[in-house]
């Protein structure tokens, strides 16, 4: 099977070259290319149309909500990992709505970082517990910024809301087609669908706005 294909961007070289050691001691992960700043990520994304995107926040030239705009447009396929020291809502939320799909400290251990590169390329979302607390006690709270009117074309089918429950408990594609009995390509579908009916661009999104509707719990 091919492995996993990894780009990391980040400002400092140790961050780099650790990130590179505990990704490469996985035998399913390869990291294919580095880059200090937004502007060099965004290019080496762009050339090496890799499966993950180990994205900073804060770095010269370019950070990381606007290199994951860019990368998002560019690569639509290439899913964004961001992974930084900064852990509160007003910086969790960009990088989410830019399209990430996941978000980890860099205190994370090793092996939960090698986890989130599997889960996001599975499909799944992936929160470090700090950042799931963060942003539940927002959306449930009323800190994050959005309506509570969902729009237009919002409702969903039964089996719409069926793959809904199952990515709120943070299921990868194929957990969510054994739970719903159906094929991988339908739960694609199903997400796509949920996305353009909420006007959203990430399963993380599509959890928050659950939450902040009040069709999703997370006591």
């Amino acid at each position: 099977m091919r492995p996993i294909r990894v780009v990391i961007v980040d400002d400092d070289a140790l961050v780099r070259r650790a990130l590179r050691v505990f990704l490469e001691d996985a035998d399913d992960i390869e990291v294919v290319a580095e880059a200090p700043d937004g502007i060099a990520g965004v290019a080496l994304v762009e050339q090496q149309r890799p499966d993950i995107v180990l994205l900073d926040m804060q770095m010269p030239r370019m950070g990381g909500v606007q290199a994951a705009h860019e990368i998002v447009r560019a690569v639509p396929n290439a899913r964004i990992l961001a992974i930084t020291t900064f852990g509160s809502i007003d910086m969790i939320l960009p990088m989410l709505r830019a399209g990430a799909s996941g978000y980890l400290l860099k205190d994370a251990e090793p092996e939960a970082i090698i986890d989130a590169v599997r889960l996001v390329h599975a499909g799944a979302a992936a929160l470090s517990a700090a950042i799931s607390a963060r942003l539940i006690e927002a959306a449930q709270t009323g800190d994050v910024e959005t309506t509570d009117e969902f729009p237009d074309g919002h409702l969903l089918s039964e089996r719409e809301h069926e793959t809904l429950m199952q990515l709120a408990l943070g299921r990868s594609n194929a957990e969510i087609a054994r739970s719903i009995h159906a094929s991988e390509s339908t739960v694609k579908t199903h997400v796509s669908s949920i996305m353009a009916k909420w006007r959203v661009t990430s399963r993380v999104q599509i959890i928050i706005r659950a939450a902040r509707g009040g069709l999703v719990r997370f006591d």
